[in-house]
């Protein structure tokens, strides 16, 4: 097993005060004269360039900023969009584009100077750095996606090592010596974030939410990545995300999601947002705002998901979400297309979460094949399954790579699909046909996961795991049910709460990598909840009903020892998705009330549960 500091790098230390917490703000500035989008900046947060862009078409203008507003000054030599800058305003360097171009140009203060082009002419790029030490990173070229990275002498480009993942649309920040890369596109947007120490590229811990055409500021050790577009339907992020040199951590949100504006700022602790697009479209309108960021005190001492210590010498403290889950909270987000709920295939994050199948609410037997994706903000229709149903279970997954299984049309089937982003194909068959089935929620839901329970002509305990390409038959769950509560994070970790049969319905189960084990029941008897997320050890279930048939809006957190009831929904129902998010951050879509008849809801709640400082008790 892991010790503290092989996790987190240090020991556990005694703090004469507590570290604060690192969320930071943002605020509005001074609006842009002109607004735009796909423009570049360069500069800090109280003195920047704002630079081309397309209002459109694209654009020369160049507009100063000096902490409160914007003067427009002397316009490029030649007007470009996708591109990128480094420096200062007084001495700023600005270089390549789309249409793909390799042109520099360097700022003095008061005039643009035609320099050295880039040795492959891009757009999309990313890059960072001063008129005489500058990186050109990524980007595109009518070729498609490119690793390459470039280095500015003053005078002329040279390449240097490769990226070890080609894209574009990503973002960078530091230096040539020193530089740090993340997020981007290649076929689908990624997180994936890579670290220069002057000679090689490393890969490190990936951006929580994976995103493209996104503003970043600060060093290698010490930076923020913020806003952003989403993929692969049009729309913006505006989570941010601060990075301390091995992993990145979400803090405040910008006022206004949106995406390919001109980011500056050379800390992590005061960093600008000036124009861009709402809406992630290339011929979207561009937009004046500007926004500004800060953070505590460079001084203070800051709190990061995990941390644990001994403050002021008395109290174990540590700082983390599974404290604050009592504290957590229901809120509404945007409503499904298709109202469903009876089982429905569920993936991904709340940032960006797919659904499937289910019933529409039609009566008699109904099912669908619709399948939706979450951009953060709006549901949108993507590629039917080949087989619709209801009664099914989705397993985990990203909008990338996920997986349903068995389910029911007019008889129980045994169809498997596996999901690329685009659309659903059908694979080897689960071995035991039936409906109403659980799994867990792993890592890597094309390859390892676990199915069980379920009902045909009787309830079961078989539980099945998935490969990438075959079904085996494990060890029986102890009690046959169906249309339970789910769980866990790996091929040795599960949870199996609840479901039918009408008595015992709390009976929970837990999965160890060879045999199920009974553990703490739930506080109320309940079948076709849902909402189940996270691990065996930090599970949430709610919704559904009780067995006479009365709808639930209780919702329940499981501690890895013990069930405790939480905040409730403001509409529960049976079958809404499963396996978005996380126990902290999770959405109940969907679901059909059992009170009214027929009534499919298309309704979308989302939980959250902030990270909290609390006193830890040893034993």
């Amino acid at each position: 097993m892991a010790t503290y500091k092989e996790i987190k790098g240090v020991t556990v230390q005694t703090k004469d005060s507590d570290p604060v917490v690192n969320v930071g703000s943002w605020s509005a500035g001074g609006n842009l004269n002109s607004a735009r989008f796909n423009n570049a900046g360069n500069g800090s947060q109280t003195a920047a360039l704002a630079i081309g862009g397309s209002p459109p078409p694209v654009s020369g203008y160049v507009e100063q900023y000096n902490g409160s507003s914007w003067t427009e000054i002397a316009d490029l030599n030649s007007g470009r969009a996708n591109s990128e800058a480094g420096g200062t305003t007084t001495a700023g360097i600005y270089f390549a584009g789309f249409p793909a171009s390799g042109l520099t140009e360097l700022w003095n203060g008061s005039a643009w100077t035609e320099s050295g082009d880039l040795n492959t002419a891009r757009g999309y790029l990313a890059g960072e750095g001063s008129t005489t030490a500058c990186f050109a990173v990524g980007g595109y070229t009518p070729g498609g996606d490119q690793a390459l990275v470039e280095s500015f002498n003053g005078s002329t480009w040279t390449e240097t090592t490769d990226l070890n993942t080609a894209r574009r649309n990503l973002e960078s920040v530091g230096t040539t010596t020193a530089h740090l890369a993340f997020a981007g596109k290649v076929t689908n947007v990624t997180g994936a974030t890579e670290s220069w120490n002057g000679s090689s590229w490393t890969e490190v811990a990936d951006l929580n939410l994976a995103r493209h055409q996104l503003g970043g500021a600060g060093t290698s050790t010490a930076a923020l990545a913020y806003a952003g577009a989403t993929s692969p339907t049009s729309g913006s992020y505006a989570q941010t995300e601060n990075w301390n040199g091995s992993a990145w951590t979400e803090v405040a949100d910008v006022a206004t999601a949106r995406s390919t504006a001109a980011a500056s700022g050379t800390t992590s602790t005061a960093a600008m947002y000036a124009g861009g697009t709402t809406d992630g479209g290339s011929d979207a309108p561009g937009v004046a705002l500007t926004e500004e960021f800060s953070f505590p005190p460079p001084t203070s001492a800051i709190l990061t998901e995990g941390d644990i210590f001994l403050s002021r010498g008395t109290t174990f403290k540590g700082f983390g979400k599974a404290a604050g889950i009592p504290s957590g909270s229901w809120g509404s987000a945007a409503n499904l297309n298709t109202g469903r709920g009876d089982g429905i295939y569920g993936f991904g994050t709340t940032s960006l979460a797919g659904i499937a199948g289910g019933d529409d609410g039609t009566p008699g037997d109904s099912w669908v094949a619709n399948t939706e994706i979450y951009n953060g903000s709006s549901w949108s229709e993507q590629s039917d399954l080949n087989t619709a149903r209801y009664f099914a279970i989705g397993s985990g997954g990203t909008t990338t790579a996920a997986i349903g299984v068995a389910g029911r049309t007019t008889t129980n089937v045994a169809n498997t699909e596996t999901w690329n982003g685009s659309a659903w194909t059908e694979v080897t068959d689960i071995n035991t046909t039936r409906r109403g089935v659980l799994s867990n929620q792993p890592p890597a839901a094309q390859t390892q996961i676990l199915v069980y329970s379920g009902y045909s002509t009787t309830r079961h305990t078989n539980t099945e795991s998935w490969d990438g390409s075959s079904w085996t038959e494990l060890s029986d769950l102890n009690t046959a049910r169906y249309t339970g509560g789910d769980g866990g994070a790996g091929p040795s970790d599960a949870l199996c709460a609840g479901g039918q049969p009408d008595s015992p319905g709390v009976v929970c189960e837990f999965w160890d990598g060879t045999s199920w084990t009974e553990g703490a029941d739930l506080n109320t008897k309940r079948i076709e909840g849902a909402a189940s997320a996270g691990a065996s050890t930090s599970a949430i279930y709610g919704g559904g009903n009780n067995p006479g048939g009365t709808g639930l809006d209780t919702v329940e957190y499981y501690n890895g020892s013990s069930w405790t009831e939480i905040a409730d929904l403001a509409d529960g129902g049976n079958g809404a998705s499963h396996h978005i998010g996380t126990a902290h951050d999770t959405f109940f879509a969907g679901g059909i009330t059992p009170s009214t008849p027929n009534s499919a809801s298309a309704s979308t709640e989302h939980f959250t549960a902030d990270n909290a400082l609390g006193d830890i008790t040893l034993s």
